[in-house]
């Protein structure tokens, strides 16, 4: 008996340190900060990626103790997206979000089917086979569409406005990306509602586009319109372009409006970022990706340059600076 006894309380003593063990460990895993990677073709975080950041502080979490954001950029390379995705997944992401467009998106669909993935932009997610539908997205994706393609229209107008005499408007375009090649038809469709042409470019590589930028001269064409997708740094090498003060340029992002681009019009990249938090906040209080449907912005926000505009020779309209949410001196 006395054996018995001492086999028991040997049992229950190691039975009590694991079990203290196991509990500990569990609320280590629970005390740990939500690990949130960060996808993008950017050349760091962008402002998608700063509002998501913004938005979850407002939520109430704490940077560092409640959720961490690990960024993965690949410079403008759509190539490396998946890889970069991939990494995301091994160092143990628990929610991946994605921006500046469908690749991104696309990379991480095809990286896991069981981390949560919210999206920040790019085409018609239903299109690209992101979602099943808005409104019941099915899967682990859900997000925020930008209305990108859909605004095209109003962004082109509001150019022809700004620059009297605007026909000829060049669109340097990822020939390589599916996502930037399925933008055309749309495009083309609003410029010739417009009475607009489109001369096009396709390229293929960061030192295809640059060149065919940097050699525009003055005739070449009316103004540029700058895709809002981030392969090949298409929109940088533009706004570089931009700050000589030579074509005017149309933009969707105030971001580049803010560095010498001409003009901006579409929803705000760091609200897209905001209305992403709350969907990831949503998800960290246990909805399914698959139930949260696909979130759309409402607020949209023209930015002119009018330092740049005068580098242009170019009078703005009154009833446009009246109109303008920003006007960058």
């Amino acid at each position: 008996m006395m054996g018995l006894r001492l086999l028991l309380l040997v049992l229950g003593i190691i039975l009590a340190v694991y079990g203290l063990s196991g509990s500990a460990a569990e609320a280590q895993r629970t005390a740990r900060p939500v690990q949130i990677g960060a996808l993008t073709e950017s050349w760091g975080p962008t402002p998608a990626i700063v509002g998501l950041r913004d938005g979850l502080r407002a939520l109430g979490y704490s940077e560092d103790k409640d959720f961490t954001i690990g960024v993965r950029f690949t410079q403008g390379e759509s190539a490396e997206l998946l890889a970069a995705a991939r990494e995301l997944v091994r160092s143990g992401a628990d929610i991946i979000v994605t921006t500046e467009g469908g690749n991104t998106a696309k990379a991480a669909q095809m990286a896991t089917d069981r981390i949560p993935i919210v999206f920040i932009g790019g085409g018609d997610p239903v299109e690209l086979g992101l979602v099943k539908s808005l409104a019941r997205p099915g899967g682990n994706l859900t997000g925020i569409a930008s209305l990108d393609v859909e605004l095209a229209p109003k962004r082109l107008e509001i150019f022809r406005e700004l620059v009297p005499g605007l026909k000829r408007v060049l669109l340097v375009y990822d020939a390589t990306n599916k996502h930037a090649v399925e933008q055309l038809a749309p495009y083309r469709a609003a410029a010739w509602n417009l009475g607009l042409t489109f001369v096009e470019r396709p390229v293929r590589s960061q030192e295809e586009a640059g060149a065919v930028i940097s050699g525009l001269r003055r005739g070449d064409v009316d103004g540029i319109f700058a895709p809002r997708v981030l392969s090949l740094n298409i929109p940088g090498f533009i706004v570089a372009t931009s700050a000589k003060g030579t074509f005017p340029t149309m933009f969707q992002a105030a971001f580049f409006a803010e560095r010498g681009g001409l003009a901006s019009y579409g929803a705000t990249d760091g609200d897209l970022g905001r209305l992403a938090a709350r969907l990831v906040d949503r998800i960290l209080k246990g909805a399914k990706p698959a139930d949260l449907p696909v979130e759309q912005p409402t607020k949209f926000e023209l930015v002119i340059n009018v330092k740049t505009a005068k580098a242009l020779g170019l009078t703005i309209p009154q009833s446009l600076l009246q109109r303008a949410d920003r006007l960058i001196q």
